[in-house]
């Protein structure tokens, strides 16, 4: 199990960091293009009638032409609050209002900057977390593999998705990401692979893709009756959340059973048995393949940049690192790390001391009250003061400590939480104010940026496994393709089911109004079955005509929401 958690996260946010918000960014320029000008505005309606007319931020927004305008109906409304650390709309109308190209040029930067962070705060400190905790508790690979490989690979989708239901109250925007992501995943992914290794006669195991797609579209029959049925309980809701433990069940009875196999198929099938874990592992395809297209690439780089790494960092590369810096110290400061080759005592002890007063600051930002605050704060200074002194007492310049690694594990892992729930929470607010900003639902850029933005890595990953791992590559690619999206939509989605039904009982919690939600949920399923009947009549060959037919079913569903959007159809148009 060793480096199965970093490796894959690492992979996201290397190469595909560089196309990843390159094309978020072509998105953004387009959606900014489509600003609506809103010449005719009636500018001598009072900022209280804009807002009686609408429920929404964007509504109130879309009716007014000035930015000054614009920045005193943002600051008078609690609508148009901040729903993270920094107001969005606030920068961009009232100090960039004259500047509208600047303000763009700025929430597009920062934008870039959230999407690093949170893949890289998974990948540098999330993951190797959860490495450690799997060793420290001598999980299998099978669990091992479905409960904490897979929170590692699914952390942005469910931090994101919990800021969406509760702390942005806008659930309709965590639900179309999640979707979204998992709509992308196993058609245009998919239809992907198949359509580039489809001439390569690469089958897949039956059972285990069966296994698969039918637990998902279970989990999707489930979540669209729950929509379908526009409210929740907190025990419907547990229910909901316990497919998943069904599914770790199931795969957990099947690897026993397999364990009963002669000692030589054990041996052969040991890479499908990583399949087993329901996870794409960059790291554990085709070794020699991939060692072999590492050193190949790493080659090419070496020819191209004239052999750069005997020479001295460059002047651009320092200059990065500096620019990099505030991005990775306070994390840096913040997150107890452990491990072997970053240890360092400083930074432990501080870690320990400050990460008690950045708990108390998360706590805080959700609650009211100045003294009680006040009072916490002292409080959690205190402790952070002890807990210093105890890790300088305990620990030695030289290696990281032996004793009480637990401990350390425990508190690496709940401070990494804590920074990519901060993380989230900032990325889904910006895109909550971009959507008012450009007067485009959230839901849609949920749908698409967000969607999209934490999936592009799973589109490299899985594709180079399948293109240079054979049929192992290819069996754990589509595993990864259809078990990902499966926690995400369980997990991702129960998870905050679970905590907004929980705060409204003994009531009812109301799922959020989105017709285009069951639009969506169809267009999955389709894809889902297109799949499940093909596969098998082609013999579980990874055909060309699987993967075209789940890309013309995505760009078809993804063709018919942007029309909506942009009012090339006005039937259920989009209404902000």
């Amino acid at each position: 199990m060793a480096s199965l958690f970093s490796s894959r996260l690492s992979s996201r946010s290397s190469l595909s960091l560089l196309i990843n918000l390159f094309f978020i960014f072509l998105i953004y320029l387009h959606f900014a293009s489509q600003n609506p000008s809103h010449s005719g505005s009636i500018k001598s309606r009072s900022l209280n009638s804009l807002a009686g007319d609408s429920d929404s931020c964007g509504g109130g927004l879309a009716a007014l032409d000035d930015h000054r305008l614009k920045c005193s109906y943002i600051t008078s409304q609690s609508k148009c609050g901040s729903q993270g650390y920094i107001d969005y709309l606030k920068i961009f109308f009232c100090v960039f209002g004259q500047s509208p190209v600047l303000g763009h040029l700025v929430l597009s930067i920062w934008l870039f900057v959230l999407f690093y962070l949170l893949g890289d705060t998974a990948a540098s400190y999330f993951c190797p977390s959860l490495d450690s905790l799997s060793k420290v508790l001598k999980l299998s690979p099978t669990m091992a593999g479905v409960t904490l490989l897979s929170l590692g690979n699914g952390a942005p989708d469910l931090f994101s998705s919990v800021v969406s239901f509760t702390r942005s109250n806008n659930g309709d925007f965590g639900l179309n990401s999640i979707l979204g992501g998992a709509f992308f995943v196993s058609s245009f992914v998919v239809g992907t692979i198949c359509v580039l290794i489809g001439s390569r006669d690469v089958s897949i195991d039956k059972n285990s893709f069966i296994r698969d797609v039918v637990f998902l579209l279970f989990a999707l029959c489930c979540l669209g009756l729950i929509v379908f049925v526009g409210r929740i309980t907190i025990w419907i809701a547990l229910c909901y959340l316990s497919i998943y433990l069904l599914y770790v069940g199931f795969l957990s009875v099947s690897h026993f059973f397999d364990r009963k196999q002669p000692m030589l198929d054990q041996i052969l099938l040991s890479r499908e048995d990583l399949a087993e874990m329901g996870v794409p592992l960059l790291s554990c395809i085709a070794d020699e393949k991939l060692v072999l297209a590492e050193k190949t690439a790493q080659e090419q780089v070496k020819i191209l940049f004239l052999d750069s790494s005997k020479k001295r960092p460059s002047c651009f590369s320092v200059l990065v690192s500096i620019i990099g810096l505030p991005l990775y110290l306070p994390r840096r400061l913040t997150i107890p790390v452990i491990r072997e080759e970053k240890w360092s005592r400083p930074c432990a002890v501080a870690s320990t001391a400050i990460a008690p007063v950045l708990l108390t600051e998360l706590y805080c930002s959700h609650n009211s009250g100045p003294q009680r605050n006040i009072i916490l704060y002292i409080i959690s200074g205190s402790i952070g003061l002890i807990l210093g002194i105890l890790a300088y007492l305990t620990t030695e310049k030289s290696h990281p400590p032996k004793k009480f690694s637990l401990v350390w594990l425990l508190g690496g892992f709940t401070m990494s939480v804590t920074w990519t729930y901060i993380t989230a929470q900032e990325l889904v607010s910006l895109l909550i104010s971009l959507g008012n900003i450009f007067g485009i639902s959230p839901s849609v850029l949920g749908l698409t940026v967000l969607a999209w933005g934490n999936s592009l890595g799973d589109l490299i990953a899985n594709v180079t496994v399948a293109f240079h791992g054979g049929n192992d590559g290819a069996q754990i690619a589509l595993s990864g393709c259809y078990a990902g999206p499966l926690f995400n939509t369980v997990i991702g989605l129960g998870v905050p089911l679970v905590i907004s039904s929980f705060a409204e009982h003994p009531g009812v919690y109301i799922i959020p109004s989105d017709n285009s939600l069951l639009e969506t949920l169809g267009f999955l399923m389709v894809g889902l079955l297109w799949a499940l009947v093909i596969m098998p009549k082609k013999k579980m060959r990874l055909d060309k005509l699987v993967g075209g037919g789940l890309l013309a079913i995505y760009l078809c569903f993804l063709s018919l929401r942007l029309a909506r959007v942009f009012g090339v159809l006005d039937i259920d148009r989009e209404v902000v």
